[in-house]
């Protein structure tokens, strides 16, 4: 009898980069639309109302459902498989992300309605995400590629997402109006359902085989399954410890990059092409950031590159911004912070998906990304208010120092060492490991991080990965 061949991309003998390319081309185009939309969905507001406060308003309106619904959704996309869930949820973004400018032409979009459509893509947006990035270790798997520079590569597609998306979000916005960029992110929407559906190998990104339930007994339900993925998480302090921090800078980049960035380019008269500009920039060095983390973050001490990335990436953007400080100024501040943001997300996505058991991992990526984004659908909302009641610079150096504060005081816990301490180190398979009971001892962000991985994160918001950081 003859042996099955090894899974590394389905053909015998044979290494094939396919599994792992078609993941991360679908997550290239449908982040490089949400990074265009991120441009012209503000400005748009910004253009049509004149309120920073309404502006804050439709980012709440976008990230609440996001949040909420992938924290949910976990159990689901481990359940029915991750495949599924990615190319159906981007066919529903697509659809309602084409209607804000069909109903903004035919004059029939008031500013309640969308509010509706930008809540339904934050909803069906947040659990494609997730399916995305649970196909990481699979598609690395097939791939026959190591886990962290495949999370390193993952990294750099999306950190080229988040520059080429914010630059033609720009041109697009400054040339033809932010309608233009809002019909592109729907049909970046539209091509990763397809590239999905289509372009990933036979066998591919479906539900991971859980333990048999016991004779007589009943397979796991939705809530015993979103209770195991809770428990686990719950006895991993160095994952909460990640979260949290990741947490409050997800809040306080969602406030610079919805609200703040696209005050500041109004005031200074920049408009949309600086704020295309200045992210572009951050984008392209946080792709040599990224690049260099992926051939070389298994050999640095991730405690000591995640704070000194942490450190360059966060205070002195919203500080050069507050001192009035000439475009080049800006320009060099933007990519240096871009180069240091390019470590943070692979190293922590690795650390994420060396961690968890297979079979767990949409249940505790999607409870870690969503308690990381928790604080983005307010970070808009606070510093539409914040902006509105004490003017734009003195908000820009309370959330420098902020950021400041909170990535420096988190590095004096303990949990932080173990980045380093049990690298490598994996968790047994879920046969293995004992849920119920606990996880054994054994620790993402890609945020930022990634994080996102999400600035995502590694992070910045680009939205950083287990947790990740940016919006």
């Amino acid at each position: 009898m003859t042996k099955a061949a090894p899974r590394t991309g389905g053909i015998p003998g044979r290494r094939s980069l396919r599994p792992l390319a078609a993941v991360l081309a679908a997550t290239a185009v449908s982040l490089t639309g949400t990074r265009v939309s991120a441009i012209a969905l503000p400005w748009f507001v910004l253009v049509t109302t004149g309120s920073a406060t309404q502006t804050g308003l439709v980012a709440f309106c976008e990230m609440t459902p996001y949040v909420v619904v992938k924290a949910l959704t976990g159990p689901l996309v481990d359940r029915v498989g991750p495949r599924v869930v990615s190319w159906t949820t981007d066919s529903l973004s697509a659809v309602a992300a084409g209607l804000v400018p069909l109903l903004y032409a035919l004059d029939l979009l008031p500013f309640w309605l969308l509010l509706a459509l930008v809540a339904v893509i934050g909803a069906v947006r947040g659990p494609g995400d997730l399916a995305k990035e649970i196909m990481v270790p699979e598609a690395a798997e097939r791939s026959a590629v190591p886990l962290e520079r495949a999370t390193g590569i993952s990294g750099v597609t999306e950190r080229l997402a988040s520059t080429v998306g914010p630059a033609a979000g720009g041109a697009l916005v400054a040339l033809l109006g932010p309608q233009a960029g809002l019909v592109v992110n729907a049909a970046c929407f539209a091509l990763g359902s397809v590239i999905i559906g289509l372009a990933l190998p036979r066998g591919m990104g479906h539900a991971a085989e859980c333990p048999a339930p016991p004779e007589g007994g009943k397979e796991p339900g939705y809530w015993r399954r979103f209770g195991e993925g809770f428990t686990f998480l719950r006895g991993e302090p160095l994952l909460l410890t990640i979260i949290v921090t990741v947490g409050i800078t997800n809040l306080l980049d969602a406030a610079f990059m919805t609200v703040l960035v696209p005050v500041w380019a109004k005031e200074s008269g920049g408009g949309p092409a600086a704020i295309g500009l200045i992210s572009s920039v951050a984008g392209i060095t946080a792709v040599l950031g990224s690049l260099v983390a992926a051939a070389v973050a298994h050999r640095l001490r991730r405690r000591l590159v995640f704070f000194a990335g942490f450190l360059i990436v966060g205070a002195p953007r919203f500080l050069v911004l507050a001192s009035g400080a000439p475009m080049w100024a800006v320009l060099v501040v933007f990519a240096v912070g871009g180069f240091g943001g390019g470590f943070l997300n692979p190293i922590l996505g690795a650390i994420s998906f060396e961690r968890v058991p297979r079979q767990l991992l949409g249940r505790v990526r999607a409870l870690g990304d969503s308690l990381a984004w928790a604080g983005i659908p307010l970070g808009g909302l606070l510093a539409g208010a914040a902006v509105a009641s004490f003017g734009l610079v003195p908000v820009l150096v309370a959330g420098g120092a902020a950021y400041f504060l909170t990535t420096s005081l988190a590095g004096l816990r303990p949990e932080w060492r173990e980045m380093d301490r049990l690298r490598g180190a994996g968790r047994a398979p879920y046969e293995e490991a004992s849920v119920a009971g606990g996880p054994s001892t054994s620790p993402h962000a890609d945020g930022p991080v990634r994080p996102d991985a999400g600035h995502g994160a590694t992070a910045g918001a680009r939205e950083k990965e287990m947790p990740r950081s940016g919006p």
